[in-house]
């Protein structure tokens, strides 16, 4: 079976090739980072399968960050019979920076020239059939969104198993390929293949450790002799040299072979100058947050009651129709205060979570994602980190653990294992059913806004606490933040539908399953030992209630079900409302009896709590694989401490205006 790999820039429209091709889903945004490990599918042609491997987008083959390195290891380790690079035409110079690199291995190479609409849009011509010449590679135009291109890009693929070519050799000037030559007389002496030569010459140039740990010492004393000289003839540091070099080239290339008209201002640069200013960007940043969860509250609570009172009517029947058959009551309690009640209370929400991923979806895919973490980045570079780590933050509103995977692009170490330690602070969606019942319940009036407060406190106390950590646990010195800011892009409704769509079932798969066996847990506890009242406080599940009760009383919510459900919810953030639903029997009931447990200060205290305390299981796990033991427990004693002290302040200045 061929294996072939998709490589390009973030946002050049590879995952769009990769689903066009495999007949996936993978998400599709308009952002740097959508894609942070390899993918892999298939397709079929000539019934022939192949295998397709989708990596992580990057702008060079320097292993700085952790998905930089799973792109290039892919590509010179496993060797794949074609390697494809997507090229975004609006940036030709950029990409083409990529290109040179992957040229230099002198792989088996296609070149596909995608987003010609857009660049047709703009008036930028290109002379493939110049540039084929000059590379000595294929190039494919596609347009990955339409489908463009896609059967001739099949079509080359076969080809090119059968004729396998390596690309022409990239000349840079004379007086460097000098130096280059030199290297490369030292690498043959040592041993080195000729097709991994010239590639391997350029990166030693660039101090590349990895490729350094695999020369021998008496070559790499040699070779770092013929650097010195490249650098004193160059007067400049060796890596800035090689790029110097590549950058020249494609100035020449570019000056060849594209023609664009006279640089005007774009549409995009004019909004950007206000959406992104130093006095409007964080103001509007603030509204269009604001404006989400008032929609998604609005438009949610449209469905809401309708879905709350059938749950609470589907409840009764099934009740009265297993009393009428002459079923166990402790059967009867099992089916509607354990699975309906308990599921039930999450599944109500399912049109408020569909709407929040809408609009997530739909800010990605405009192209607004980069820019909130360009404006961002003032705040960030201040607290020792740079505005890219805002994007697994953004992303963290979804889930964290995307969200954690998401550091991946981070260069260093000190920022991604920061921004994992505070992703968790920005509410997922998990936590959006308890931000919901609480704030329709308790601020009926300015629910949307409530919530919105959660989002803005997480993001608040992930700035802090980042501060923090830059400034006691790490010392090293803040990355410099570059970031391209891609073109807004009106998405296709099909696809932002899907990716919501795709998103919410995600959620309604886990109340069908993960919560479902939660709340079968809690039932049983609820129910045991046998002859006690159901929920009681003699219960299994009440004793251990009152157990750690007392330590939520200082926050205003000191109760055994609480308590409980705070305690599962380490399960899922779901399990809380699952919880309380199975507990005091379902979402309908929920209105009426918890304003007998709460009152507004305590209600707030406790959604401050549940946005902070320390993340699921799922979560932990996923931060264990990225950043290891040590600094996920210290995140979970961490998160639930600031979480305690958080709720205790929340409720001690609410019960002021109450």
């Amino acid at each position: 079976m061929s294996k072939i790999a998709l490589c390009g820039n973030p946002n050049s429209g590879k995952t769009s090739i990769f689903n066009a091709l495999t007949g996936t889903r993978q998400h599709v945004g308009n952002w740097p980072g959508v894609t942070v490990e390899k993918k892999e599918g298939h397709y079929t042609y000539n019934q022939e399968k192949i295998k397709v491997v989708d990596l992580p987008g990057t702008y060079c083959l320097t292993a700085n960050s952790i998905d930089e390195r799973i792109a290039r290891n892919f590509i010179v380790e496993e060797m794949p019979d074609t390697t494809i690079v997507i090229i975004d035409q609006t940036n030709i110079e950029r990409n083409l920076y990529l290109v040179t690199e992957i040229l230099e291995m002198r792989k088996n190479v296609i070149l596909v020239f995608n987003m010609s609409d857009e660049a047709e849009k703009l008036g930028i011509k290109i002379d493939y059939n110049g540039l084929k010449k000059e590379f000595g590679v294929p190039i494919i135009k596609t347009i990955a969104t339409k489908k463009e291109g896609l059967n001739e890009l099949k079509s080359e693929i076969k080809r090119m198993e059968k004729n396998i070519k390596k690309p022409n050799k990239i000349e840079y000037s004379q007086k460097f390929e000098i130096f280059v030559q030199k290297i490369e007389n030292e690498l043959l002496n040592a041993g080195v293949k000729k097709g991994d030569l010239r590639w391997k010459t350029l990166k030693l140039i660039e101090g590349d450790i990895e490729i350094r740990e695999n020369i021998n010492s008496g070559t790499l004393t040699k070779i770092d002799l013929i650097i010195s000289e490249l650098q004193r003839a160059f007067k400049n540091d060796p890596g800035i040299v090689v790029s110097e070099e590549r950058y020249k080239y494609i100035a020449k290339i570019v000056k060849k072979y594209v023609k664009r008209p006279k640089e005007t201002i774009r549409l995009s640069d004019k909004i950007d100058k206000i959406i992104t200013s130093k006095l409007f960007g964080l103001p509007i940043f603030a509204f269009i947050m604001w404006l989400m969860f008032q929609l998604t509250y609005s438009l949610g609570n449209i469905f809401l009651d309708m879905i709350d009172g059938w749950f609470g009517t589907f409840a009764e029947n099934i009740s009265a129709a297993m009393q009428t058959a002459g079923i166990n009551s402790l059967f009867t309690s099992f089916v509607t205060d354990g699975l309906i009640g308990g599921v039930g209370s999450v599944l109500v929400f399912v049109p408020n979570i569909f709407f929040l991923f809408l609009f997530i979806s739909f800010l990605g895919d405009i192209g607004y994602m980069s820019r909130a973490a360009f404006v961002m980045d003032r705040i960030m570079s201040s607290i020792g980190l740079n505005g890219k780590a805002f994007i697994p933050m953004v992303l963290g509103f979804g889930c964290s653990i995307p969200a954690i995977m998401a550091t991946r692009t981070l260069e260093s170490k000190k920022d991604r294992i920061i921004t994992t330690l505070v992703v968790p602070f920005m509410s997922c969606s998990a936590r959006y059913p308890v931000y919901l019942i609480f704030a329709s319940i308790f601020f009926p009036k300015h629910a949307g806004t409530v919530i919105f407060s959660m989002y803005m406190i997480g993001i608040v106390i992930a700035i802090i606490s980042s501060k923090i950590f830059s400034k006691k646990l790490f010392n090293e010195e803040n990355t410099s933040f570059i970031m391209e800011l891609p073109p807004y892009r009106l998405p296709t409704f099909t696809e932002t539908l899907g990716e919501a769509l795709k998103r919410t079932w995600l959620f309604i798969k886990k109340a069908g399953t993960f919560i479902f066996a939660a709340v079968i847990i809690i039932w049983i506890m609820a129910s045991l030992p046998s002859g006690v009242e159901y929920a009681g406080e003699n219960s299994f599940i009440g004793i251990i209630g009152k157990i750690i009760a007392p330590i939520f009383k200082p926050l205003g919510f000191g109760f055994w079900q609480v308590a409980v459900a705070i305690l599962f919810g380490f399960l899922a953030k779901e399990v809380v409302v699952g919880t309380l639903g199975t507990l005091f029997g379902g979402e309908e009931l929920l209105s009426n009896v918890l304003p007998q447990y709460f009152n507004a200060a305590s209600a707030f205290s406790l959604m401050v709590f549940v946005l902070l305390y320390f993340p699921c299981i799922a979560a932990i796990g996923a931060m264990k694989r990225e950043i290891g033991k040590k600094w996920t427990l210290f995140q979970i004693l961490f998160s639930t401490g600031i979480a305690y002290i958080t709720a205790l302040i929340a409720y001690r200045i609410g019960l002021f205006f109450i």
